[in-house]
């Protein structure tokens, strides 16, 4: 079977999930956090090198404030989770900014944890404009773009799963979804179940990819 080296998940779906519920629509991001960690589990046991979810962006924090504390908090706490598994931890956001929880400060280098292993990267108050910005530009030169890509670190993403019936990337890393198959799982992020991973890489397995080749 073909495995992606490279997955990345948009995990959308949380409030309409806890509104249909008759929650607060801020409780559903809490039910998101133990899918996390079982796709994570199941990612590795298919031999995954590489996983980035997409925790939440810039535009996110326009939200009202409750919200806001809701998904941050999910956020550490997801990524307590992360770093108590086997992984190399990365997270990657616009620090410089007050949404940005002070906590996931020291996971923002590259951290090996229970001793490494798959690469796990946590998109956190990310930005693709922030992303970008670090490409700069000398003259009118074509060729006088230098610098980097704040996200540098992560690779090429080969497949994306974005749960809750959407079709967009949300602005979810555009460098490295240049040529990613795109997998929409109907359910909502917190129906999560192992089948929907299943699904996605039988799907993926019977895609031609050929990178423009």
């Amino acid at each position: 079977m073909k495995i992606p080296n490279h997955i990345g998940i948009i995990p959308d779906g949380n409030r309409r999930w806890a509104r249909d519920r008759g929650m607060g629509v801020e409780q559903g991001y809490n039910y998101g956090l133990k899918p996390g960690l079982e796709l994570l589990r199941l990612a590795k046991s298919y031999g995954v090198k590489e996983i980035t979810y997409y925790g939440f962006t810039v535009d996110n924090c326009k939200r009202p404030k409750f919200q806001q504390e809701a998904f941050q908090k999910a956020c550490i706490d997801a990524v307590k989770l992360i770093a108590a598994e086997g992984t190399s931890l990365l997270v990657i956001g616009n620090t410089k900014s007050q949404c940005f929880p002070q906590e996931l400060l020291p996971y923002t280098k590259r951290t090996d944890i229970n001793g490494g292993g798959m690469k796990v990267n946590f998109l956190v108050n990310y930005g693709w404009e922030w992303d970008l910005s670090g490409l700069k530009s000398d003259g009118d030169s074509k060729n006088s773009i230098h610098s980097r890509i704040n996200s540098s670190d992560i690779s090429r993403i080969d497949l994306i799963i974005r749960w809750g019936n959407m079709r967009r990337l949300s602005g979810f890393l555009p460098i490295q979804s240049v040529y990613s198959d795109f997998y929409v799982v109907d359910e909502m992020w917190p129906d999560f179940c192992s089948d929907h991973f299943e699904q996605a890489i039988k799907w993926y397995n019977m895609q031609d990819i050929t990178l423009g080749g």
